[in-house]
């Protein structure tokens, strides 16, 4: 796929992947478009990249997600690149009481959240010549992190979803591509260094992770592993018992009490 002049919309653009995707495609010469919670955060990444176009959208909210389409279409008609990258991961213990409301949030933001978005902007990718969604999952989607289940959950969702969303859309020209992520030094997995069986300096740097992915997305790839998740992908299919009691090491204090 051609990786210059397009029009890109990234959800969570503001840290991690999200935010190497836009330093790399505005040096690209693309159009981006950013989506985030927090104004102050989106009005940060607006002083650093001033390219750059920012809307505050929960990817968790239905009603969000119907503003930030008709905003952004009517804005940017050649939009044609969708990046559900947005995401959260929690520790959370299934021995310890949880309000419901609240118990499956990561469902919400990292399952539900590209699912709404997909439905709500495929018949605007459809009418353009070339265009891309691109779902970013986890390694964890191939194999169950206990300290993570509701994470473990919504990214293994998004891989079957990304999966037959790919063979629903084989013959519109929208290519569906899966960027399985391994584990980073992001925002996302800092509450997870601090176990032992967490080894930080295994951890890939994101500006790796996404120069991979960017690779990918040249090379029309369904699914782009970088670093350890190519090995994560051979181990779940040749010894997953033995991958699941390597995972189920950390955190396991802390969900392991009653």
């Amino acid at each position: 796929m051609d990786l210059f002049n397009n029009t890109i919309l990234i959800t969570g653009g503001t840290s991690g992947f999200g935010l190497e995707f836009v330093k790399r495609f505005l040096e690209l010469g693309n159009t981006v478009i950013i989506t985030g919670r927090n104004m102050a955060k989106l009005e940060e990444t607006k002083k650093r990249f001033p390219q750059v176009h920012v809307f505050q959208s929960d990817v968790s909210d239905i009603e969000h997600i119907g503003k930030l389409f008709s905003q952004v279409t009517q804005r940017f008609p050649e939009l044609n690149i969708l990046i559900n990258n947005a995401g959260e991961m929690r520790k959370i213990s299934l021995n310890q009481r949880h309000e419901l409301t609240d118990l499956t949030r990561e469902i919400d933001i990292n399952l539900s959240g590209p699912i709404h978005l997909v439905q709500q902007f495929l018949p605007h990718l459809k009418t353009r010549k070339k265009a891309a969604i691109i779902n970013v999952t986890s390694g964890i989607a191939l194999m169950t992190f206990p300290v993570s289940p509701i994470y473990s959950a919504s990214k293994a969702g998004l891989r079957a979803y990304t999966k037959a969303l790919r063979v629903q859309l084989r013959h519109t020209g929208i290519k569906v591509i899966e960027l399985v992520a391994p584990g980073s030094n992001t925002p996302l997995n800092e509450k997870f260094t601090t176990d032992r069986a967490v080894n930080a300096g295994a951890l890939m740097p994101p500006d790796k992770i996404v120069e991979a992915a960017i690779k990918g997305i040249k090379y029309d790839q369904d699914e782009v592993y970088p670093g350890l998740s190519k090995l994560i992908r051979v181990m779940s299919r040749i010894a997953p018992d033995f991958l699941l009691e390597q995972a189920s090491k950390a955190g396991k204090e802390f969900y392991s009490a009653n």
